[in-house]
């Protein structure tokens, strides 16, 4: 089935691109519940599925929210941005406050898609302005193990999509940029179409605009989400997702060393990986000791972030450390 999406001008003029955290849990959630490997992924997911499953998040409210085998994800877990990058901690409050039919009937869709609710649904169906908060908290924790010590790479492959994709309308035309998306999408006679798509879309169903949100781990598909008078989104697979984890050498570091110090530029250069102060000390030989000073000072200089695990504390390079390795290498 082919869906059509008609533009007005109005509707044209308010098609617009956003960075979306909370668009990347559920699908990367199905691929680290999988058990299947990923030819893109499998670096990534080796590295986080052991935390996840040790918090317990294989077993939580995203098991019962985020079907294994794919197909629908409540509407209500993708809270239209009202910016080009809203923070994940912008995004839980808008799920927490998320109107209670809403969440119900996002719920009944999802039980028409599974032909059940598990307990976890049951009862949030019942008192969702009760459990909503349970369900923000798991998704803090979520993001804090899974995706935030990734973010700043995974950030700058959505942003690279985002400019590389506004050059395009610029030059060409926002019909162009539309026919680019994806090999399901194509733009022709003020509508745009989708294919292989199970419902119509219509603008009564649909509202107003398009916000496009490029995406690391949707993929290889389109994910869409139509809630009036929300605009309607559609997240696709961003450009260079192909390259997300693939090693990336620094050779140059002698004119960044004399900057920062020859064990500073060590620690960023071995946070190829988010790691925490113990493995650090291990693979530098460095001291522990030495690591968690080392490791404070990049941090109060917004070059490193600290994200919590378990009872570990996981380090990782700011999107200003990669930029300051990249030139230095340069």
């Amino acid at each position: 089935m082919v869906a059509e999406l008609a533009f007005s001008t109005s509707d044209l003029a308010q098609v617009r691109f956003a960075v979306s955290p909370m668009w990347e849990v559920a699908p990367s959630f199905r691929l680290l519940t999988s058990g299947a490997a990923h030819p893109i992924h499998g670096p990534w997911a080796d590295q986080v599925r052991p935390r996840m499953v040790a918090a317990g998040l294989d077993r939580g409210w995203l098991r019962e929210l985020v079907p294994p085998t794919g197909g629908y994800v409540p509407d209500f877990l993708n809270p239209a941005p009202a910016g080009p990058a809203p923070t994940p901690a912008a995004e839980r409050d808008a799920i927490r406050a998320s109107p209670a039919h809403r969440v119900r009937q996002d719920l009944d869709h999802l039980a028409c898609h599974q032909g059940h609710l598990g307990p976890r649904l049951r009862a949030l169906h019942n008192d969702p302005q009760g459990l909503l908060a349970k369900v923000a908290e798991e998704l803090e924790t979520y993001w804090e193990l899974v995706l935030a010590p990734y973010w700043a790479r995974i950030r700058a492959v959505l942003d690279a999509d985002i400019l590389y994709r506004a050059r395009l309308a610029a030059e060409h035309g926002a019909g162009h940029l539309l026919n680019d998306l994806h090999t399901s999408v194509s733009w022709d006679d003020n509508a745009l179409r989708m294919s292989r798509r199970k419902q119509p879309l219509t603008r009564t169903t649909a509202g107003t605009g398009l916000l496009l949100i490029p995406s690391a781990f949707t993929g290889p598909g389109l994910r869409t989400r139509t809630t009036p008078p929300d605009p309607p989104q559609l997240a696709y697979p961003a450009r260079g997702v192909g390259s997300l984890w693939t090693k990336r050498p620094v050779t140059q570091t002698d004119t960044l060393s004399a900057v920062l110090g020859r064990s500073r530029t060590l620690l960023l250069t071995e946070l190829e990986i988010p790691a925490s102060t113990t493995q650090l000390a291990h693979r530098t030989g460095l001291s522990p000791a030495g690591v968690s000073q080392y490791l404070t000072a990049l941090r109060n200089a917004g070059l490193v972030s600290a994200h919590r695990a378990g009872r570990s504390v996981l380090y990782a390079r700011t999107a200003a450390a990669e930029a300051l390795l990249q030139a230095a290498s340069a």
